[in-house]
């Protein structure tokens, strides 16, 4: 999570949609950083949390913005990050596993390690599914997020590529398709959303 005082402005980093490329692109303009665990703080603990502190403490009101990804090429990002040689032997490793029994798995009550991933809509929600993100963005249309940026900061945001997903055959069967869009709606629909806005979806978020 990086603030940006001059700018008015905190970007949330939803896991897996590029956030560390973005992050480092932009951390030499931040005036607040967290990393390492609290990197991936969700909207809805700044919203209740951050903001108050930022306003009381620097009478300081920002607007936030996050990028949501394709609910399936994110969950697709997961698993291959979890394929790779630094998981492999722990408990969050997915090595012989198919990506159609991760993404069942992540859907299913009680998700085991290698599926605990979360969800990009609760990530920008309130606990009632409120969106609680100014500006959300869409990872599939990049340059509209760097054309924001560069508008914000007067400057153009260069980006290297971070954290790259190591390549690993992925495909997922229409069947089990349906049941991740069935059990995901909200997310699909949000994200949704964001592409019928040009992939830049503005929301007001209250207090």
């Amino acid at each position: 999570m990086l603030v940006f005082s001059e700018q008015k402005l905190a970007f949330l980093a939803v896991p897996k949609t590029g956030t560390t490329a973005f992050e480092m692109a932009l951390r030499p303009r931040a005036d607040i950083i967290l990393s390492k665990r609290r990197k991936h703080l969700n909207a809805a603990r700044f919203h209740n949390k951050v903001a108050p502190f930022l306003a009381d403490t620097f009478g300081l009101t920002v607007e936030t913005m996050a990028v949501m990804r394709d609910p399936v090429e994110q969950l697709r990002s997961w698993y291959r990050y979890r394929s790779g040689p630094q998981q492999k032997g722990t408990k969050t490793s997915t090595m012989g596993c198919s990506f159609d029994d991760f993404v069942l798995a992540v859907i299913s009550d009680d998700p085991p390690p290698f599926a605990g991933v979360g969800s990009q809509f609760n990530f920008v929600t309130s606990g009632k599914g409120v969106v609680l993100v100014n500006h959300l963005f869409a990872y599939e249309h990049q340059p509209v997020f760097r054309a924001f940026l560069a508008q914000a900061f007067d400057k153009e945001v260069v980006l290297k590529q971070k954290n790259v997903s190591p390549a690993a055959e992925a495909p997922l069967s229409g069947a089990v398709e349906a049941s991740l869009r069935k059990a995901r709606a909200s997310e699909f629909a949000l994200y949704d959303q964001i592409k019928s806005a040009g992939g830049h979806l503005v929301t007001p978020v209250g207090g």
